[in-house]
């Protein structure tokens, strides 16, 4: 290992320790103070390489938020953090009877990556996780199952998300077409002052007009108590997410490996797996563009923007070799892999599409998160040239720029919150690994 890479994985670890609050960690400092539930997976597949008792302790905290029905919600708030928007008041979990007695959490919920980052783990430790798998299993079962329950009541093997911020690409173009078709009168806008556009630069963060749709998505959901039923019925935005989908797709599978270590019966994770797939690339997959597209369960229609998160099924094995390779050429073309331009990979959104910001969040901005889960896809499919150029950009992206939140892909410039948990967390895993 070379002496830069030392002291990277040393200043990693730091970040990790600064923002560690003893009980779970944050994403970051200032902008983000309580529990992310994506983050927080993300955040313990670091952690398993050379600190498992807390990469445990990170995810045992998080489901013990969980609700009655299996809902693992995005946000478990630390109550003595009141200024972050929207808070505990603006979301009135309480009014769901699902929802836990003793903690405080937002209503929605973030991309399913648990039962992964815990096989990640099993992995590493063997069957000295066995008590932890055991206390964790039974959660991440009732959580997929509250998934395909609630989210696919058709039976397609396609869950939707019915927020923006359940993708976890909060404001990407994707969600363009349906935020601007909700014409909202001023009445139906609810009061509220945010948080992050004083922390950070305005410039990055999502503009209000999408905060506005956001913000209304919320109190309609409080309005109903939360029944999944009535938000079926009423929401604007229900989404058959490529991102959510494949990653829970990768999930079951993980799932049914952790079933079988632990004795039980891994046949129905093992069903839904093979019908999430099947499913994505009968109805997501888009043959003229090399890519899955999100599909918009409101208008009938797929929705032909064109994101990093259409390449995801890499990460779970979605695509077959033929489709694999085209993927690699969609990529180029779309400017998701500007390897041979010199450009930084791998940006979150077309270089060239209607809506692109290098700065702007989720419309551009390379993110850590989206470079691991394509530069694990890379290496199951056999992309070694790709996978070894993404590795060598990741690392030097971070080791050049800092621990930020996402980048600049045009000039590598970080932007959003500095000491980003993931980031270090998915760094420390890729320098690791050997």
């Amino acid at each position: 290992m070379e002496h830069l890479d030392r002291i990277l994985i040393r200043q990693a670890k730091m970040v990790l320790e600064f923002n560690w609050t003893g009980e779970y960690t944050r994403p970051g400092p200032r902008l983000y103070p309580h529990q992310w539930s994506w983050d927080s997976a993300l955040i313990s597949i670091g952690y398993s390489r050379y600190a498992p008792e807390r990469a445990a302790q990170e995810l045992l905290h998080l489901f013990r938020s969980q609700w009655k029905n299996g809902l693992l919600p995005h946000v478990v708030f630390d109550p003595g953090f009141s200024e972050y928007f929207p808070g505990i008041g603006f979301w009135d979990a309480h009014l769901s009877p699902d929802s836990p007695d003793d903690h405080q959490t937002s209503g929605v919920v973030q991309p399913p990556v648990h039962a992964t980052a815990a096989l990640e783990l099993y992995r590493r430790l063997g069957e000295d996780a066995r008590p932890f798998l055991t206390e964790l299993f039974p959660k991440l079962a009732a959580w997929h199952d509250y998934l395909y329950r609630e989210r696919d009541p058709e039976g397609e093997g396609l869950v939707y998300i019915r927020h923006p911020w359940e993708s976890g690409m909060d404001n990407s173009p994707i969600w363009d077409p349906i935020l601007l078709g909700m014409q909202l009168s001023p009445e139906e806008i609810p009061a509220y002052q945010r948080a992050d556009t004083h922390i950070v630069d305005p410039e990055d963060r999502p503009e209000m007009s999408a905060y506005d749709r956001y913000a209304y998505l919320i109190r309609l959901f409080a309005g109903y108590g939360y029944d999944e039923a009535e938000i079926r019925n009423s929401s604007p935005f229900l989404v058959q997410n490529v991102l959510f989908n494949a990653l829970l797709c990768r999930a079951e599978r993980d799932l049914a490996e952790l079933a079988r270590a632990l004795g039980e019966d891994p046949t129905r994770f093992e069903i839904r797996a093979a019908k999430t797939a099947r499913a994505m690339n009968g109805k997501l997959w888009d043959e003229k563009h090399g890519t899955y597209l999100d599909y918009d369960l409101r208008s009938g229609t797929l929705i032909r923007v064109y994101a990093a998160s259409g390449y995801l099924p890499l990460f779970a094995g979605i695509p077959d070799g033929n489709q694999a390779q085209s993927m690699l050429r969609s990529m180029e073309h779309h400017g998701f892999y500007p390897a041979k331009s010199g450009g930084i990979c791998a940006p979150s959104y077309d270089m060239y599409g209607y809506g692109f910001s290098p700065v702007q969040y989720w419309r551009g901005p390379v993110w850590i998160n989206i470079n691991w889960f394509l530069l694990r896809g890379f290496e199951r499919y056999g992309f070694t040239e790709q996978a070894d150029h993404l590795r060598a950009t990741t690392i030097r992206l971070v080791r050049d720029r800092g621990f930020y939140e996402y980048f600049n892909p045009l000039t590598g410039r970080g932007h959003g919150s500095d000491f980003f948990s993931w980031t270090a967390a998915l760094l420390l895993d890729v320098l690791l690994e050997e």
